[in-house]
């Protein structure tokens, strides 16, 4: 089945808990292949950052309008011949069957992490309206990619540029380069 994946997606989806690093991994993915980057969380309602900023879990009901603005936007930048990394946290499949919305040219990739090592992470964070107290319903949430969603999972229990050449070489691209070989 994954042969049948073009060589050449127009979205790469960067998913995973609350500091796992998708933003430093999407802006250096997208850096190295040329592409837009946006963060997901811009694409938030205010609400749901006012809810998460108190320190309430968003609900399924609160995430799909933040979902379908995100799949909304991925088809806006491919109708426009452009091509984008975004970061998500995506951590259900019913989440990643919205914004991938049965396109072939969208992948995701997975940041796989350990709790201790996010909960670190996110201890040492500033500025953000995630609050570290929520990592826990993250990873209660988190259903990782099935091998039929042809997610790349890659650990991040390493340097950005080793993350990022490992996500480059499932692509199928030069990590040098960032091209196809």
């Amino acid at each position: 089945m994954a042969d049948r994946l073009p060589k050449a997606p127009c979205a790469i989806v960067v998913m995973g808990v609350a500091g796992s690093g998708k933003t430093t991994i999407g802006e250096e993915l997208a850096k190295r292949l040329g592409w837009t980057y946006e963060d997901g969380d811009k694409f938030h309602p205010k609400a749901n950052v006012e809810k998460m900023s108190a320190g309430h879990p968003l609900t399924d009901e609160d995430r799909w309008p933040w979902l379908q603005a995100i799949a909304d936007e991925i088809d806006r930048i491919s109708a426009q011949g452009g091509q984008v990394v975004i970061a998500c946290s995506a951590l259900k499949r019913a989440y990643r069957h919205v914004v991938v919305h049965g396109r072939d040219d969208v992948r995701i990739v997975y940041l796989d992490g350990s709790q201790q090592l996010i909960a670190r992470r996110l201890a040492a964070r500033k500025g953000h309206f995630m609050p570290p107290t929520l990592l826990e319903s993250q990873f209660k949430a988190l259903q990782p990619p099935a091998p039929d969603e042809h997610a790349l999972a890659v650990s991040i229990d390493a340097p950005v540029a080793t993350i990022v050449d490992n996500v480059l070489r499932q692509l199928g691209r030069d990590p040098d380069s960032g091209n196809v070989p």
